[in-house]
């Protein structure tokens, strides 16, 4: 890790112009000392419409590139968020390592958003690299900065653990009714389906909820992964046209699916050798306003519960209003009347906002983020170790040298 600081704002430049870079620029809104100073898209129409937009938020000047490498060995580019689809981060990486390692740049960090590669075997290379390169280097994991997931954790800690013991079971279900672009569904690009899509949130963020402030995730030793993957929606015939009338011929689950539903179950000992357990559940099967995350921590003498349609904001819309569908109220959202809850700030409320300023923040004073992408490979661990357990219909033991080099069966090319 470099160890020159920053002493005013971080000049950031995104790699990405679609869903989450959209996300990630409502949430910089809100962060401090941080100017959006660069964008490359390989689109370059949807390049300039970002850049754009993050001038017209007032996050600029920032400037659309023809190329990664251009961006990344720009005078104007401090740090690298790369946002880009599953399918193209190893080879983004790879790009901003040879240069560094080239002496053409001079940035001081990386961050990656979830998962932070599609393997176990990309995920240490993309460790790998950034260490490399003696860069600083940030997982972008927005559920563990929740503004919910923060406060309740520090309750719990601060006023139930010390007088009746640790938390020892944390659940965690991400469920919404699908992914918004092609590529998603496809899990030879994407490396599978709604596991390793979503459950790289919830058994992160589980495994936060159940760790010591202070210490470090890997304080919790890893013991072994059960899981159960299913198609339950998406492979219906009605299903399977409507996704390739929305998606495009090559989303056809007729012939290649993903998995639509996932559950898995973790089980840790913390430094004194107590069991801990995580549930996690994960579906692009379930219909109801919109995306909905739900968390639990359980413990001796306590519990925490977190829903995110629970919200304090709710408006009816009798039949007579009308209008055209969109996401105005709550992401993936399925309906446009009756009862529905509003997430008043989707950037803030999911963890973007906290989670950019504290990266922010990082790599500005040369410190080392509560999220590294050494975590981003333990979670890969994990998920691979549910896939390899839901394959073999059999718990898998830590460590496991299968998954080294293992490759979901749904996801594996010939």
């Amino acid at each position: 890790m470099q160890d020159n600081v920053l002493t005013d704002c971080l000049r950031v430049g995104v790699v990405g112009s679609g869903f989450v870079a959209r996300f990630h620029l409502n949430a910089f809104e809100f962060v401090r000392n941080v100017r959006i100073a660069g964008v490359y898209s390989p689109n370059p129409a949807h390049r300039e419409d970002y850049a754009q937009l993050a001038n017209q938020k007032g996050l600029g000047p920032c400037k659309a590139y023809e190329s990664l490498e251009s961006m990344v060995q720009s005078d104007e580019i401090d740090a690298i968020w790369l946002l880009s689809p599953n399918f193209a981060r190893l080879d983004h990486m790879r790009t901003i390592h040879r240069l560094v390692k080239d002496g053409k740049a001079s940035l001081m960090g990386v961050a990656c958003e979830k998962p932070l590669a599609r393997t176990l075997a990309e995920g240490r290379e993309m460790l790998a690299m950034v260490q490399d390169a003696n860069l600083n280097h940030g997982y972008l994991e927005n559920q563990l900065f929740s503004t919910p997931v923060q406060r309740g954790r520090d309750i719990i800690w601060r006023r139930a653990v010390p007088n009746t013991g640790r938390p020892y079971l944390a659940r965690a279900a991400e469920e919404h009714s699908g992914p918004h672009m092609p590529w998603f569904w496809r899990p030879d690009l994407q490396g599978g389906g709604v596991l390793l899509d979503m459950m790289c949130h919830s058994v992160e963020v589980a495994r936060f909820l159940l760790t010591e402030p202070g210490k470090p995730r890997n304080s919790l030793k890893l013991m072994s992964a059960t899981g159960t993957v299913a198609n339950l929606k998406w492979t219906r015939p009605e299903y399977i046209q409507k996704l390739i009338q929305n998606m495009g011929p090559e989303v056809d689950y007729s012939k290649r699916p993903a998995e639509d539903f996932a559950r898995g179950i973790l089980h840790f000992q913390d430094e004194s050798g107590n069991d801990l357990i995580v549930e996690a559940t994960t579906s692009w099967a379930y219909v109801g306003p919109g995306l909905r995350l739900t968390l639990e921590l359980l413990g001796p003498e306590y519990s925490m519960e977190i829903n995110s349609l629970n919200t304090s904001l709710k408006v009816f819309l009798s039949r007579e209003v009308r209008g055209e569908s969109g996401e105005d109220l709550v992401e993936k959202q399925n309906a446009e009347q009756g009862l529905m809850p509003v997430v008043e700030d989707e950037a803030a409320v999911y963890g973007y906002t906290l989670e950019d300023r504290h990266m922010v923040e990082s790599f500005r004073r040369g410190i080392r983020p509560l999220e590294t992408f050494e975590d981003g490979v333990a979670v890969l661990e994990m998920l691979m170790g549910l896939y390899l357990s839901a394959e073999t219909k059999s718990t898998v033991e830590f460590p496991d040298a299968r998954l080294e080099n293992f490759v979901p069966s749904v996801a594996r090319v010939g």
